[in-house]
């Protein structure tokens, strides 16, 4: 029989055998929303929301962070699946500015997209004052997504904000 200390000293080893086993794993586990996005970035309220497929599965997750010094929003979206193979990701940010005279609003839209292994972004753009939309793709082939037919809407995952928030 195996005394208590022993027990966790395998345990730890066989956790640690798991991750070393998996470096694409420990290595995507390492980026944050914030490390990503820099220095002085937090999240906001609601500034995290699923990257799924219309069947549920889940791909990763877009995250929507500010830094109160400068102004300025910035969005990731990191992948929880298909970790170290470049897939189509795509992270989005657009801000809503202000009318001119009797003109529609307008908005600015700035976005990352490609084929990356772990995240896409970051994507910043100014926004003190003004309100936001973001929002993050992930499909698991590397290809751009197209218009989704039959089978093809499984592979692309969305998710974000598509309405006006967090103004201000």
């Amino acid at each position: 029989m195996l005394k208590p200390t022993s027990r966790i000293i395998i345990a730890a080893a066989l956790s640690a055998d798991a991750v070393m086993a998996n470096p694409a794993y420990a290595v995507a586990a390492s980026y944050t929303p914030e490390g990503v996005c820099g220095a002085g970035f937090g999240r906001v309220n609601d500034g995290s929301r699923v990257v799924k497929t219309s069947t549920g599965k889940v791909y990763g997750r877009v995250y929507l962070l500010y830094n109160r010094s400068t102004g300025f929003n910035c969005v990731t979206t990191i992948k929880s699946s298909f970790i170290g193979s470049a897939t189509y990701t795509m992270a989005r940010l657009e801000v809503q500015t202000k009318r001119i005279k009797r003109e529609p609003m307008r908005t600015v839209e700035k976005h990352a997209e490609g084929k990356y292994k772990y995240y896409a972004g970051p994507v910043k753009l100014y926004a003190k004052g003004h309100c936001v939309k973001y929002w993050g793709i992930i499909k698991s082939s590397g290809r751009a997504p197209q218009i989704p037919t039959g089978g093809q809407a499984s592979q692309i995952a969305t998710g974000g904000r598509a309405s006006w928030d967090n103004c201000g």
